[in-house]
């Protein structure tokens, strides 16, 4: 049986998904970019200031779920700019303390031009 998660402490979806899906032990969380829940609106001027945004929001969704950071067993990071890589880390390393599984790449554009995006998946088994 799926259950959607659904929060105000991350954004709404923008478009026809969820802004997570438990399926059995599992958290499968939609990607999260530099939106202000609170205002819809976009944030954060640099790498740094949007990737803490992006953190806060899965953070958001890791609580509505019933967990946290240190259950997030992988992670898919895309970034605008290849360039931003080191300051990105900086930001996720804060976060991600235990170290999940992690893929990041490069892309040519992402939702709203922002400048990262992020999507986990958690385990929520005890």
């Amino acid at each position: 049986m799926l259950k959607k998660i659904s929060t105000d402490k991350a954004p709404a979806a923008i478009g026809p998904y969820s802004q997570g899906i438990v399926a059995g032990d599992f958290l499968f969380a939609s990607g999260q970019i530099p939106i202000n829940p609170a205002t819809g609106e976009i944030e954060g001027e640099g790498i740094e200031a949007q990737a803490e945004l992006v953190m806060k929001n899965i953070g958001g969704l890791l609580e509505a779920a019933g967990t946290d950071y240190s259950q997030v067993v992988k992670t898919s990071c895309f970034l605008a700019d290849m360039g931003d890589f080191a300051a990105f880390n900086g930001v996720y390393a804060k976060y991600f303390t235990e170290k999940p599984a992690r893929s990041c790449v490069a892309v040519k554009t992402l939702p709203k031009n922002v400048l990262c995006e992020v999507e986990v998946i958690a385990y929520l088994g005890k």
